[in-house]
């Protein structure tokens, strides 16, 4: 479940109801998403308040036992390497080995020149991020970061080709199911010879009452049982793993997380969630 970690209606209380509610129905993964400047470019989608996602998932680590905790994604150049490597070290070690990295290179021109960091280099920066990321992971004198699965976002073959050559696996968001079809495809194409990554996608989740149709209709959006199928239909393509997307794109849904709680609920009575071990 991608959780909003933005928006008027966010604060601790509801960031820790969330937590509770999808460990609770026995979702096994909780990710947030990364802004560090609500620049008006940013604003326009994800306004303040917008809480840090290290920050956010170390408190929440504290008020959790089970469910894994993640990034989807964080926008890697904003960050040095070594202090990622290090934030996200801790944060595994802390949580009882339960983070999941997910990184990009990031979209919002207007954040990375307040940052100070070049837009146009926000590949290699990326590159050099998970490069500090893997070796952090083999350190286990110093960083004991354990396993920590590096998940690559973007939509784009450039995103798949970083996926095939740093990632663990390819995290693309929001699509339609026909080019999730077609992009698995392509990633083994791009792959080759060399291991292909895992599949974990994110996906919306918008339950309706009446059936969507057309070519546009994304993964996630529809009936009940649409959305079961397409689950299914993700599940025969290779992932392992899918997050939930809620947000529709008002802020002011932030102001009633009720709403995608009982999305959550139908969709925990309709889809067999795999049992978990307890957390120590």
């Amino acid at each position: 479940m991608n959780v909003p970690n933005f928006g008027p209606g966010t604060d601790p209380g509801v960031l820790r109801d969330w937590a509770q509610t999808v460990e609770g129905l026995g979702f096994d993964l909780l990710m947030v998403s990364d802004h560090v400047v609500v620049t008006p470019d940013v604003a326009e989608q994800y306004p303040a308040p917008f809480y840090e996602p290290f920050t956010t998932l170390a408190w929440l680590a504290g008020i959790t036992r089970r469910v894994r905790l993640g990034t989807t994604v964080l926008i890697a150049p904003y960050r040095h390497p070594l202090l990622t490597a290090r934030m996200a070290a801790n944060l595994n070690q802390l949580s009882g080995g339960r983070l999941v990295l997910g990184v990009a290179s990031g979209w919002a021109r207007q954040e990375f020149a307040a940052l100070g960091v070049p837009f146009e280099q926000r590949g290699k920066l990326t590159d050099d991020t998970l490069r500090a990321l893997r070796a952090a992971r083999e350190d286990l004198e110093d960083y004991r970061a354990g396993p920590i699965p590096l998940w690559i976002g973007g939509n784009s073959d450039a995103g798949i080709r970083r996926a095939v050559r740093l990632g663990d696996a390819w995290h693309p968001l929001r699509n339609t199911l026909p080019w999730l079809r077609e992009a698995v495809g392509r990633m083994k194409v791009i792959a080759g010879e060399r291991p292909v990554p895992a599949f974990a996608p994110r996906i919306i989740l918008r339950i309706t009452r009446e059936p969507v149709t057309g070519p546009g209709r994304l993964a996630g959006e529809g009936t009940i049982d649409q959305v079961v199928e397409d689950l299914e239909q993700l599940r025969l393509l290779g992932a392992e793993t899918v997050v939930l997307d809620p947000f529709d794109g008002d802020p002011a849904e932030t102001l009633r997380p009720e709403a995608k709680w009982q999305m959550l609920a139908t969709l925990a009575a309709h889809w067999d969630l795999p049992p978990r071990t307890e957390q120590p």
